[in-house]
């Protein structure tokens, strides 16, 4: 088939920015590909955020690659999640083949390999740096969502931050969570006098569920020191953004810890960074792989949240990149806060997938170019629909797009590479070590011990030994009892937690 003219004339308009921007590929048109005009995202309108879906093995994971590479070499920091350990050889440069060549030859585009600075984090600690997170922090939706509660239930665990908060119980892991609720269906029930009551069947599912997720790993994740933000928002000395790949290789059992988190980290940059307003390239861009997992069984007030820090977030300077097989995997008002689109191939086989397709064509602006549901069966592996909000704002018509190939290795590194990787990171050692402050857990352990020792009975005289020794004086009664001892061991360790407590976190963006 012939190619229209006013095809390539559309996409020179579209495309001929002048501005800097991340570069694509090349319009598929007529059969064929036409190197001029590339296809591009300006660098200016990624904090717009956007959706990468398709049906598996079309090709999202290396526009994923693609993207962030090219951004890193803006001087734009990174963050994705590497869920099948795909990508961690964005950190050395590619070699080329026959299908390199040939894409590139195809495209137009220069090729060269080249590698981008990583640092590699791990929500087990074995395969990048410890991620950390308080309780207190991921809030109730966050934790509710992790363990899989239901609406009544997750009304009771924000009870229980509630009551946390106004007693300045600091929750920093699930021990201190674990210690609070054994509280409230103890002996503190009558503190909840004013929060309303909560039962001990819900409070035994609660806890029953945290058991299940420390004995997945999560223990290791729930505490301090906590992740500093900063960490993300680096740039090395010859400009180039830092890329941080969250390895989740050994935790693809646990999506829901792994997808929260990633909403958690989200909502700290929506909390704690500053506004910005419009900026010339964004300061960080957060790439939200398998994102399906954030939304199943989500609560209705969870995705009001999600929303709420995907439509904010953008003026605090960060772009978000949902990753998913479908737009219908993201709930509609998220959806439609994505101003960029790369839609890889979906399939029509089946009534479900038809369904599918025609939603996936009705997100797309109109276009005179293409037919786009028949375009979105026919396009081949890295190729895709691709539309983007021009400078001004105004969406791009969507182009058919071959993808130029990632400068960086497509395929993970070697054991033995990671592990040199690793042990020369600065952050693996910066949170290697964990910390154990005076917490709740301690608090009301010495808050009980207080009104045991006030409650206590007067000590009976000590009839002397046939020794003629002299019994032992009051104070040294006090001294040996079980009480004080009690005692004595919590408040040691609470001012050793004190001495040793996190550091204060540094602010970097």
């Amino acid at each position: 088939m012939a190619v229209d003219p006013k095809v390539l004339d559309g996409a020179r308009k579209a495309f001929e920015s002048g501005t800097s921007a991340v570069t694509l590929g090349a319009v598929v048109h007529g059969g064929a590909c036409h190197p001029e005009p590339i296809v591009t995202a300006p660098l200016a309108m990624l904090n717009r955020h956007g959706l990468i879906a398709g049906a598996t093995g079309t090709g999202k994971t290396k526009t994923l690659q693609l993207i962030a590479e090219q951004l890193s070499s803006a001087g734009v920091p990174t963050f994705l999640a590497d869920v099948k350990g795909d990508l961690s050889g964005i950190a050395v440069a590619g070699e080329s083949n026959d299908k390199v060549a040939e894409r590139a030859q195809d495209t137009g585009y220069t090729w060269k390999g080249a590698g981008c600075p990583v640092e590699y984090l791990s929500l087990t600690g074995k395969r990048g740096a410890q991620l950390r997170a308080t309780v207190s922090s991921f809030g109730p939706l966050l934790l509710a969502k992790v363990l899989g509660l239901n609406e009544t239930r997750t009304s009771v665990l924000a009870l229980v931050f509630k009551y946390c908060d106004d007693k300045q119980l600091p929750l920093v892991d699930f021990s201190d969570l674990r210690a609070v609720l054994q509280h409230l269906t103890g002996e503190g029930a009558g503190d909840l006098r004013d929060y309303g009551g909560m039962s001990k069947a819900t409070v035994g599912v609660l806890l029953r569920e945290m058991v299940e997720l420390e004995q997945q790993g999560a223990e290791a994740f729930f505490g301090e020191p906590e992740f500093d933000l900063g960490d993300l928002m680096q740039t090395e000395r010859d400009g180039r953004g830092l890329v941080s790949v969250l390895e989740l290789t050994d935790v693809q059992d646990k999506p829901a810890l792994s997808s929260t988190f990633m909403m958690w980290l989200l909502a700290r940059l929506y909390h704690e960074m500053p506004e910005v307003g419009d900026l010339d390239q964004p300061k960080l861009v957060f790439f939200f792989d398998e994102a399906h997992l954030l939304f199943e069984g989500a609560s209705k007030e969870f995705l009001v949240q999600v929303e709420q820090v995907v439509r904010l977030v953008r003026s605090k300077g960060v772009g978000v990149f949902f990753v998913t097989q479908s737009p219908k995997d993201v709930p509609a008002d998220i959806l439609g806060q994505l101003g960029h689109r790369v839609q890889h191939a979906l399939r029509a086989f089946t009534a479900d997938d038809e369904k599918a397709l025609k939603a996936a064509a009705r997100t797309f602006p109109k276009t005179d170019f293409y037919d786009i549901e028949q375009t979105l069966t026919t396009l081949g592996i890295g190729e895709a629909l691709i539309t983007v909000l021009a400078p001004n704002g105004v969406p791009t018509p969507p182009f058919a797009t071959r993808l130029i190939p990632p400068a960086s290795r497509m395929g993970p590194l070697g054991e033995a590479e990671l592990s040199q990787r690793l042990a020369a990171s600065a952050q693996v050692r910066e949170y290697a070590q964990a910390v154990d402050r005076d917490s709740a857990r301690e608090m009301l352990a010495r808050r009980m011990a207080d009104e045991a020792a006030s409650h206590a009975p007067a000590a009976e005289p000590v009839v002397a030994a046939r020794s003629g020794k002299a019994p032992p004086s009051t104070f040294e009664q006090i001294l040996r009892s079980p009480v004080t001892r009690t005692v004595a061991g919590v408040v040691t360790r609470g001012l050793l937690g004190a001495l040793l407590g996190a550091p204060p976190r540094r602010r970097r963006y």
